[in-house]
């Protein structure tokens, strides 16, 4: 039977735009269900801040009279602005183990894109860098993470076979949590503090941590502004992601540097792993799926890892030592939890002052996705 690729314009096909991943997925031990009202919100024109400079529209693929795959088409146009350049982006690609599908998905992504001037298109990538980001190529037998994409190993198969190349890879890394802090890690960050005159904050209330949420995400802003395809957040999204995610944060595992003026010049985010919670609510909150959340988030029954949502250093403080500041202060915090390792999330391949932090620690690389191009 044909392929047939249909836009998306109802919410009834936004719904089975959303679950088709959960669908073909629902089986899979290492797949994190991404929540559906979440989804919902990041699709929304009215909802999503990225909307103030993306366009998108989202597409499936029938065979059959059944879905059989699914693709977002985004245009993020501060981003081919700051980089010059005139990309479409793919991103929430999935599709069954048929070339025709997958080729169906991407020449309709080809097609949207050039209609507005796009002479390449790379992906998966979303919104911005605060979507899941990058193809899995290795790792497969690895419990993914709430901020990653999983997909079957066929994906990249498929993506070479028409004709995609690799743009840009991102590692992950396991980094077990030691007995004690490594001797030369706490003598460099006693070092660092004496030498530039820092100080390590902790937020203890609410309060606290808003007085610093947009210090926290203008130090993102700057840190991350030379990294693979960002676009700055704007005041309308950094409003957005700090409703969202300050709220939920665990303070003890927020750790942030000053400096003489108060200035937050690094920040460490980090927060116990949601994955097998997502994965028992199965991508919704209702009717039961709040309870496992709230036993994570709110009752602190924490799993044995935690993911490390974010670290950024200011510019002219990296490859000072500064970061190892933010660790000297969250690892007996992690030890007095209980956590047996973190979750990285993803680090560009090429990006040494990042990994160059985990030097003094055992590490398992354990995960890599990739992002693909081609010319159109």
């Amino acid at each position: 039977m044909a392929i047939t690729i249909k836009k998306v314009t109802t919410s009834k096909e936004l719904k089975t735009f959303i679950r088709l991943n959960y669908e073909m997925y629902k089986e899979n031990p290492y797949s994190v269900p991404d929540l559906y009202d979440d989804m919902l919100n990041t699709f929304s024109r009215k909802k999503n801040a990225a909307f103030e400079f993306c366009e998108a529209d989202y597409f499936l693929a029938y065979k059959d009279g059944k879905p059989v795959g699914r693709v977002a088409a985004i245009m993020n146009n501060r981003a081919n602005e700051t980089w010059n350049k005139k990309e479409v982006r793919f991103g929430w690609i999935d599709f069954i183990d048929d070339t025709e599908v997958s080729d169906a998905l991407l020449k309709t992504v080809e097609a949207w894109g050039k209609e507005r001037g796009a002479t390449e298109i790379v992906g998966p990538l979303g919104f911005t860098d605060f979507d899941a980001e990058g193809m899995l190529v290795e790792g497969f037998d690895q419990l993914s993470t709430m901020a990653t994409i999983y997909n079957y190993p066929y994906y990249p198969e498929h993506m070479v076979k028409h004709g995609y190349e690799k743009d840009a890879d991102w590692v992950e890394f396991k980094i077990y949590i030691p007995d004690a802090i490594p001797d030369k890690h706490k003598r460099i960050s006693e070092i660092i503090m004496r030498k530039y005159g820092l100080k390590i904050v902790k937020c203890t209330s609410t309060k606290d941590i808003n007085k610093y949420g947009q210090a926290i995400f203008d130090l993102m802003n700057e840190a991350y502004s030379q990294l693979y395809g960002y676009s700055a957040l704007s005041p309308k999204q950094i409003k957005q992601y700090i409703k969202m995610f300050l709220p939920i944060l665990d303070l003890r595992m927020v750790t942030l540097v000053v400096d003489s003026e108060d200035q937050v010049i690094a920040a460490g985010i980090s927060m116990p792993s949601l994955s097998e919670a997502l994965q028992k609510a199965k991508g919704r909150l209702l009717p039961f799926g709040w309870y496992h959340l709230l036993k994570v988030i709110f009752l602190k029954k924490y799993p044995k890892v935690l993911d490390l949502l974010l670290v950024a250093v200011k510019p002219e403080y990296q490859n000072k030592g500064v970061n190892a500041l933010l660790f000297y202060d969250l690892i007996p915090v992690y030890q007095k939890i209980g956590f047996e390792y973190a979750e990285s999330n993803p680090e560009l391949e090429l990006n040494d002052k990042v990994q160059a932090q985990w030097e003094y620690f055992k590490t398992e690389q354990h995960k890599r996705r990739r992002c693909f191009k081609k010319e159109i």
